[in-house]
């Protein structure tokens, strides 16, 4: 949720038409917060609190606040928070060194470190910032592997970034071949806009007739030219001027948006007059196909009823390439003898998945003569997952020689159409991925975590050493395109777990057993077979000690507890047969199912023990076990690791234990229980072993010890158990019914006229 204060943005507004008007632009203020966001410690990039950011058009300077407060009055120290900070899609990190998967290509971002002991905050200044979608992403230093328990205090950051821009509402248009009458100060710039349209293969701007007044070195300016926007990875292409004129070109420029320019001079005190004009040359424009969209529609639907004899058609010779291309010109249009255009499909598959196919097949034809291009555009929904190229080369029909390759080039706002091995993989602004195939490599892949929004353009072209690749001038690729959430689906020891940030959906992988990297590839800290064996026994065959409380239980006659300590031993087994990390893994039923059995099981096993312990009545206990174990179920089921959870029915089972004893202290006056023996044989080293237990599970546990500590409580947990429930009442039958309760049908001996009384007498708490 977005907060925009429209009260500040209009008197702000008003107050830069009124105060600052230079003469030429209108300034006006727009403001942008977040809500403060609670950061963690980075673990991966689920951890990380992303916020997105919207840069309006014709924005001159973008101030971002970044503050961060500390959510308590704990001694905790100083941490560093880590800010970053990327144009066009969320940034891709690494804060641990990682390694990434093969073929995956990523671009660092603006990386911001603010120390914070209380409450800290620093400030991101940026000219001429691109527009568009911005996004922010901190978090704290690395995990140190310590399990927290939910509930307990601990030190806890809030992160809330705010956005402040000032943007011009009326920007002069540079029109094509129009000159412009333009001043500029070293304080105030000249700003204008030009629009780049599609398929313009250069465009160049240039300064004429510069003046800055009197004197001798009036035809001196001094100017400084800039195209393009800010944007963190690429800058704005700077021209400094010299004289009374000056010009700058660009190459394969963005296609089908506004082009910032900014001319700035470096004489201070003076004013500096001078004329622009702007030029761009369409090399390359598709031929028309009319208004008729049917044959379309026909084309597209018999392509996908027979897509064997169409990929058939696009591997034969050029001339008859050519001759499909004339007859379905809407379908294969060739430009102006400089390029081939291939239209795509796209087709959503599901959440951050798309898939990419030529209409007229997964062939794509590729010859030496021109590039062949297919355009993928992708929207800001899409920028959340992993775009995928895979590139192919088709050697069934035709033989590649050794000495020719298929060059390709992926680039984001504008396609590079010229292609060799000499010419680079970009464009004027931005720089693209480029691969080749051949007949020793005739396999690429680039995968690129978190694109930009914006149209990707993929370029083929076949190159040889020689000027004549001889025969094979045309042969045929697979450029498989698709958008996937995660790379490689996360591989074996990770899962790929869908994230929001408000209404934007992104995904990442989350590694276990050790392994790590963006996309659980990096076996660097991976834990051996062995060792996952080894930590999926001690957790499951620990419950195994279980079994001598659920032997004391049933001696005793306490069938019912004893019923719960086996009902809490089988899931604890099975549930942490199945929460292992690694391979090692068995599920029995859903994993969630496993967890809740087993929460609900251990505290279910707390309370009637100590309930037990209380020594109350038959049907006071029993009314007390089944109500507290709804009532802890319900809890389980409202948030399963809460403290309360835990604390809430030991507290109570405790409240009613001591009450009991209590009172039957004060009515024997007497200490209870009154033998010493079971105060020390018994009920000390059973509330040791559950102290113990507790301390381990609460302050102890780290993923790196986690199977054993864990362990170890499970043991002390069942020792305790043995030690603290209550010997065997002499009044109790084998099924452990009480034969103080009264029933109506209940027979009782007669001995010489007398009716044998049962004694009501309470037990005592002794030793047998």
């Amino acid at each position: 949720m977005e907060f925009c204060f429209i009260r500040g943005f209009l008197f702000a507004a008003l107050t830069s038409w009124a105060l600052a008007d230079d003469g030429q632009l209108t300034f006006v203020s727009e403001l942008s917060s977040k809500p403060a966001q609670k950061l963690s410690k980075y673990g991966w990039y689920g951890n990380v609190r992303l916020q997105r950011f919207h840069i309006p058009e014709e924005t001159a300077i973008a101030h971002w606040l970044f503050v961060v407060t500390k959510g308590h009055t704990f001694q905790c120290g100083q941490h560093n928070v880590t800010i970053h900070i990327q144009y066009g899609a969320p940034p891709v990190i690494n804060p641990v060194g990682s390694v990434f998967p093969n073929a995956t290509l990523w671009s660092p971002c603006l990386s911001l470190i603010l120390p914070v002991t209380s409450q800290s905050s620093t400030t991101f200044n940026l000219s001429n910032p691109a527009p568009g979608d911005w996004y922010v992403g901190a978090h704290l230093p690395e995990d140190d592997g310590r399990i927290e328990q939910k509930g307990f205090p601990s030190c806890s950051y809030f992160f809330q970034p705010q956005l402040s821009v000032r943007r011009a509402v009326d920007t002069p248009i540079l029109q094509q071949g129009t000159f412009l009458q333009q001043t500029a100060a070293s304080d105030r710039p000249a700003r204008l806009k030009l629009y780049v349209p599609e398929f313009a293969s250069s465009l160049s701007v240039s300064v004429a007739d510069c003046s800055s007044g009197e004197g001798a070195d009036s035809e001196n300016c001094s100017l400084v030219l800039k195209l393009g926007s800010a944007s963190l990875q690429q800058r704005p292409v700077t021209v400094n001027c010299s004289g009374i004129g000056c010009s700058a070109a660009l190459y394969n420029p963005p296609w089908d948006t506004w082009l910032r320019v900014v001319v700035e001079s470096s004489l201070d005190n003076r004013t500096v007059t001078f004329s622009i004009v702007s030029n761009y040359t369409v090399g390359c424009k598709p031929k028309s196909v009319g208004l008729k969209v049917d044959d379309d529609i026909n084309h597209l639907h018999g392509n996908s009823s027979n897509t064997n004899s169409t990929s058939a058609g696009n591997s034969s010779a050029l001339a008859d390439a050519i001759t499909f291309g004339s007859e379905s010109a809407s379908l294969l249009t060739p430009l102006s003898a400089c390029v081939w255009s291939i239209p795509v499909l796209c087709e959503e598959v599901d959440v951050l998945s798309l898939r990419f196919t030529p209409v007229n097949g997964p062939n794509v034809s590729v010859t030496d003569t021109h590039p062949t291009l297919l355009t993928y555009p992708l929207h800001t929904q899409a920028t959340g997952g992993t775009l995928n190229l895979q590139l192919t080369l088709n050697t069934t029909n035709v033989t590649l020689a050794n000495s020719s390759s298929v060059v390709a080039c992926l680039s984001p706002w504008a396609p590079v159409l010229q292609l060799n091995h000499s010419q680079p993989c970009r464009t004027a602004l931005f720089a693209g991925y480029g691969v080749h195939v051949n007949a020793s490599v005739p396999k690429a892949v680039v995968r690129l975590p978190f694109p930009q929004s914006t149209t990707w353009y993929l370029t083929l072209q076949l190159t040889c050493n020689s000027s004549d690749c001889g025969n094979t001038s045309l042969v045929s690729v697979v450029p498989e395109v698709f958008i996937s959430a995660c790379v490689e689906d996360c591989g074996t020891y990770g899962e790929c777990r869908l994230l929001r940030s408000y209404s934007y959906l992104y995904a990442a992988c989350v590694c276990k057993a050790g392994w790590g990297g963006w996309g659980c590839t990096d076996d660097s800290t991976a834990q051996s077979f062995c060792r996952q064996l080894t930590a999926t026994l001690l957790l499951t065959l620990s419950n195994l000690s279980f079994l001598p409380a659920i032997v004391v239980a049933i001696k005793r006659c306490y069938i019912t507890e004893a019923s719960v300590y086996l009902f809490t031993m089988f899931f604890s087994t099975f549930y942490h047969a199945c929460d292992q990390p690694g391979v090692a893994v068995m599920c029995i039923m859903d994993y969630d199912t496993l967890q809740y059995c087993d929460f609900l099981g251990s505290i279910c096993s707390i309370w009637v023990t100590i309930l037990c312990m209380a020594r109350i009545s038959d049907t006071f206990k029993y009314t007390l076990f089944m109500l507290g174990a709804l009532l802890i179920a319900m809890s389980m089921q409202l948030d399963r690791k809460g403290l309360w959870n835990l604390l809430g029915p030991v507290l109570c089972a405790i409240l009613f234990m001591v009450t009991a004893w209590v009172y039957r202290g004060v009515r024997r006056r007497h200490c209870y229980p009154p033998s010493w023996k079971r105060w020390v044989l018994f009920l000390i080293p059973g509330a040791i072993c559950a102290m113990t237990g507790v301390c381990l599970y609460i302050f102890a546990e780290t993923e790196v010890n986690y199977y054993y500590t864990h362990s170890l409580w499970h043991i002390l947990v069942a020792s305790c158990v043995v030690f603290l429930l209550p010997p065997k009442e002499k009044n109790r039958e084998a099924l452990g019914w009480s034969r103080g309760v009264s029933w109506d049908w209940s027979w009782r001996p007669r001995v010489c006229g007398y009716t044998l009384c049962q004694s009501g007498k309470d037990e005592l708490y002794t030793v047998t």
